[in-house]
Parts: structure tokens; sequence; C-alpha cells
């Protein structure tokens, strides 16, 4: 099987990779922005013409999607999120090659949802940010595209590699920065929300899978179980071996709070954000993965607390 692998230097896509290399009935070819890609070219610029032309000559029977941008104005998220995806499905309409689609989505797409409750593929997304927004118009672009394709609805991604940006990332250079002065305390905000964390490890085994599978539509992917930030916190400082006091700066809802979750620019000097959920999501998100078991025959396998001694490793590494 010939699988096209989009956006392989990020994130998710790295991890991919790996998984798509170690089948030995795949053949890979990486396409994206880097120096270090097979083929070089960037979606958000590039013509689908043009990449019909590569897509005729290489003729994968797999497209995966894992290329995007998580930070930027409306414009910018727009250009690398939706008219990169419009390229892709495009070219793919044009090309004779076939290929299955696995686009990768995002759980920002559905928006806050109810505490307790478990968010399903049929539940009306209702994202509260650019990004969510962003992302979800190009799930439509997928369905509506006539392609045989699939989205992965990736709820948080966790392990090796996490963005120092997300709210893992964020926790885990607070910590490292608190044992490395010496501080006996660490005031953190945003710890309130609860978050489904997902292995980016289990990620690429679900996007392998769906790259075997007949399965379309959206499927959700993630661990089914939502997280409380402030316990991800604890755990952390157990395996982190941080024997200080952890102190919320949690408030009511309107404050301003700096927030754990909160892009930034300068790693020294977050900005005061709108408390309580930056990222648009709300208070709560759980996966319903039931259609990820029952199509894909996909689990998660890789606990929170393995995931955060993986982020922990690379965060020491700095100290």
């Amino acid at each position: 099987m010939r699988v096209l692998l989009i956006g392989a230097n990020g994130y998710i896509g790295r991890f991919v990779a790996d998984r798509l290399l170690a089948d030995p009935a795949v053949q890979l070819t990486a396409l994206g922005r880097g120096d270090d890609a097979d083929v070089r070219f960037d979606l958000a610029s590039g013509s689908p013409g043009a990449l019909t032309r590569f897509l005729d000559a290489v003729h994968p029977g797999v497209v995966v999607n894992c290329a995007g941008a998580t930070r930027g104005g409306a414009r910018e998220l727009t250009r690398h999120n939706t008219v990169a995806v419009a390229t892709v499905c495009e070219a793919l309409r044009r090309s004779g090659c076939g290929a299955r689609l696995v686009q990768i989505g995002c759980s920002a797409e559905y928006g806050p949802s109810q505490p307790g409750s478990s968010t399903a593929e049929d539940a009306v997304p209702r994202p509260g940010g650019p990004y969510g927004v962003s992302k979800l118009a190009a799930t439509e672009l997928v369905l509506g595209s006539g392609l045989d394709a699939v989205v992965l609805r990736v709820f948080s991604p966790a392990g090796p590699g996490t963005p120092a940006g997300s709210p893992l990332g964020r926790l885990a250079e607070a910590m490292r920065r608190a044992m490395q002065s010496g501080d006996g305390e660490l005031k953190l905000g945003g710890l309130g929300a609860q978050r489904d964390f997902v292995d980016v490890r289990d990620v690429a085994r679900a996007v392998h899978a769906a790259s075997l599978s007949a399965a379309q539509g959206v499927i959700n992917i993630g661990s089914g179980r939502a997280v409380r930030l402030r316990d991800a916190a604890a755990v952390l400082a157990r395996v982190a071996g941080y024997g200080g006091a952890l102190h919320e700066l949690d408030g009511p809802p309107g404050a301003l709070r700096p927030a754990i979750g909160h892009p930034r620019s300068d790693p020294d000097h977050a900005p005061p954000v709108a408390y309580p959920y930056p990222d648009g999501c709300g208070s709560w998100q759980q996966a319903d993965v039931r259609t990820a078991r029952d199509r894909l025959g996909w689990r998660p396998r890789i606990g929170l607390e393995e995931s955060l001694a993986d982020i922990w490793m690379e965060a020491a590494c700095r100290i």
C-alpha cells in the first residue's frame, strides 16, 4: 500500500510516520514544507493542479493529512486548516489515483459540551473559537467532497513531543522552572477544565487502522475519560518528584487569569486571558469512542500517567 503523508513533521504527523514505516506493507512518501520531506509542497499556497500532477505520478492508495496550524489569527488558521484541505480534496477529485483520504480533525470542532456527558459523532458542532471553526470547515469540505474519506476527530493529544504551548506542555515547563529555581510552591491557573487526553502514539495507531479500513464519516479518537487538569498536575508532580505545593489561581468566570492552555509567543510572560477556557472548549470535554472501537477495532492503550512521564522526561532534559 502506497501512502502519501502530508504534515509528517508535525506533532501528530511524526508519530503517524513512525507507525506507517513500521508496517512492511506500506510504502510511505512524505509531502510537506520542510527540507526533509520527500516532496516539498505548501498546501496553503500550492495549487490543486500542481498537487494533482504529483498524485497522478505517485498514485497513492491512501492520503493522510496531518498538516495544519493550531495558532494564529483567523486568517492564518483558515489558510492552513481550511484552504489547505480544500486543495487536497480538489486535487484528489481531479486525480485518477482514487486514493482514500484520512483527515485529522479536532475536538475543538465540537466546542463546549455538557459536564458529565460523552460527545458522540452525531453531536451538533458549536466551535468556540477560530481554530475550531477552521477545522470544522475542513471537516465539512471532506465530508461533502464525494471522496472515500474519514475524519478522525482527535481530542487532547498528549505524550512525547507535546507542544510547549499546549496545556500539559505549559504545565511541565512551569514545573521544570519551579524545580530549577527551588521554588517550594507553584501557582497555576486554568486547572479547573476537564479534558479527554489521548496519547499521540495511540492516535497514530488510529490513523493506521483508518488507512486500512473502509470506514467513512467522522470518528472520535480519545480516551473516553475526562481528566481535570489539576489532577493531571498532581500526577505530573509525582512523576517529576516535585514536593512543593500546587496552588490554583482559578477565579470566577469573567476574571482575567494566566491560563495554562493559553498560547503565547513569549515563553517567560504569559498575557492575561479571559478566564477560564481560552481553547473555546468550555469546562468539559469527553469523547464517546464506541465508533472507533466498532469501526476501526481501535482502543487506547497508553494511560495518562505514561504520557505525562514522557512529557516530563523531555522537560527534565532542559534542566
